[in-house]
């Protein structure tokens, strides 16, 4: 009884093992698909704009009114290499690092 299962089932796998190849790769293709769809909607924006943060960070400079990701309104009174010491009221200075300067807000705006 169960030889003849064997035999049956033989010529199935036979038939499969000559197209292994292309199977192979069509069973990848959705995979390799969400990778693409995660790269372009996901991690290349996140490079982008963790380019354009470093870039605002570099070209610091006293005077500059910030915002920090606490959600501190600040204006720089002086730049280190990791630090920055914000005024943040009169004869009130605090040190930052400079990372967590979330944005500089246009010279124009209101305090």
């Amino acid at each position: 009884m169960f030889n003849d299962i064997a035999w049956a089932m033989a010529p199935a796998q036979g038939q499969g093992a000559q197209g292994g190849g292309a199977s192979t790769i069509m069973s990848f293709l959705p995979l390799i698909l969400i990778f693409v769809v995660f790269y372009f909607l996901l991690i290349r924006p996140q490079q982008k704009k963790a380019k354009e943060h470093q870039k605002m960070l570099e070209a610091l400079k006293r005077g500059d009114k910030v915002i920090t990701s606490g959600g501190v309104y600040a204006v720089i009174e002086a730049v280190g290499t990791t630090t920055v010491t914000l005024k943040i009221a009169e004869n009130v200075k605090v040190k930052f690092g400079k990372a967590y300067i979330a944005a500089v807000r246009p010279a124009s705006e209101e305090d």
